[in-house]
């Protein structure tokens, strides 16, 4: 089905910086430790689950590159590894511009892929499916239309307009701008449909395997809460939604590695919505092992410590996973997550104790939880469960 797992491990002298800190990247630090050489945690908050847990921490906040780059002379680093973040990605392109480090993109594919006004020109020059993009004094003739941040994300700064109102224009902009580090913000056509997102692991500018999964965004319409892998997605789309990927990797000549894609369908037509180069957050990479066995956070790691592809023999599960993160709509003191219907948690990472203030969604978060069903109808069932509310409360 595509490629996999070897039996290579890499120098033991080697030393590898992974820029993150975060719990979600523990199975990015857990596969290069397991491949063997020595690896270093780096960010600037020592409150992190890496920073707390891990021997090798440095304590140095990311953003500053000339610190970073004065750590991994010291450390003496031979290869550096972005987390879950896009700023994490964003340094690492910024430390490669001799491409002293291993598929590791340019800070201008960076810039095309992660800045959506970048990404969209590009898409549309490229014929790429992507929403339409709306200039300011044609918006009525357009309506709905949603303003973004061009380099925000998990929903950060977003606005769906369905009438243009002066006023209604002026608070879409200042929302989007301000919740924008450059202070810019694109207008575009709002696409209704089902929310996915499309994992594809890319070697010598094709596609070598590939995930889709069924995404919703249950608590704030723009940040995914909820998820699950889907077996059955439609192949004929399938293979657009490829054709278009593998055209953007050629298009860019794009290093080795992960292109994570969001995606909304409907019907026969789907729209890429943003597209990554880093692992996704919220342990993404767990929702793909635990369902299907596939080694998510290996195959992520291995093209930056210079590790080729290889052969996976093995089959795939077809487990019936969801991944839940457990927020608050309106923020509030977390107490206990009191299930009201029964479900099958084979995993549960605390992100909050008892006690601790959590902000609203998506800024705060209590926990991922994941679940296993028997039956695709019993996993629709819980999705539905959470959606109404209804497979636990906090307090």
């Amino acid at each position: 089905m595509g490629k996999g797992l070897g039996d290579s491990k890499i120098n033991k002298q080697m030393k590898i910086l992974l820029l993150d800190t975060s719990f979600s990247a523990k199975p990015i630090y857990d596969a290069l430790v397991n491949m063997g050489g020595e690896v270093f945690v780096l960010g600037g908050n020592p409150k992190d689950f890496l920073a707390k847990t891990v021997t090798n921490y440095i304590n140095v906040d990311y953003s500053k590159i000339d610190q970073v780059r004065t750590e991994i002379q010291q450390y003496g680093i031979n290869y550096i590894v972005p987390g879950g973040n896009d700023l994490s990605y964003k340094v690492c392109s910024e430390l490669n511009t001799d491409s002293q480090y291993a598929n590791i993109d340019t800070v201008e594919n960076y810039e095309i892929i992660n800045d959506k006004s970048k990404f969209r020109n590009f898409a549309t020059r490229h014929k790429l499916q992507v929403p339409a993009i709306i200039e300011r004094d044609d918006i009525s003739n357009h309506l709905p239309v949603i303003f973004k941040p061009v380099d925000a994300y998990s929903g950060h700064g977003m606005t769906v307009l369905d009438s243009c109102g002066k006023n209604e224009v002026q608070a879409a902009m200042e929302i989007a701008s301000q919740s924008s580090k450059s202070g810019k913000y694109i207008i575009e056509e709002f696409v209704s449909g089902q929310l996915y997102s499309h994992s594809a692991f890319i070697s010598n500018g094709e596609i070598d395997i590939d995930f889709i999964v069924k995404e919703y965004c249950f608590v704030n319409s723009y940040a995914v809460d909820t998820s699950h892998v889907v077996y059955d997605f439609d192949q004929t789309l399938l293979e657009r939604i490829r054709q278009d990927i593998t055209k953007m990797v050629k298009a860019l000549n794009l290093v080795d590695g992960l292109m994570h894609t969001q995606f909304i369908q409907r019907g026969d037509t789907f729209w890429l919505i943003e597209i990554t180069r880093r692992c996704p957050g919220d342990l993404y990479s767990k929702l793909i092992e635990l369902s299907t066995g596939f080694p998510y956070a290996e195959f992520y790691a291995r093209p930056f410590i210079a590790e080729p592809s290889c052969a996976f023999e093995q089959s795939l599960n077809t487990t019936h996973i969801v991944r839940h993160t457990a927020t608050l709509r309106e923020g509030g003191v977390f107490n206990a997550l009191n299930f009201q219907n029964s479900a099958n948690v084979v995993k549960y990472v605390p992100l909050a104790l008892a006690g601790d203030k959590i902000q609203p969604a998506p800024q705060g978060r209590v926990g991922i939880i994941f679940t296993h069903s028997k039956s695709e109808s019993e996993m629709n069932h819980l999705v539905d469960c959470i959606k109404n509310g209804q497979l636990y409360t906090v307090n």
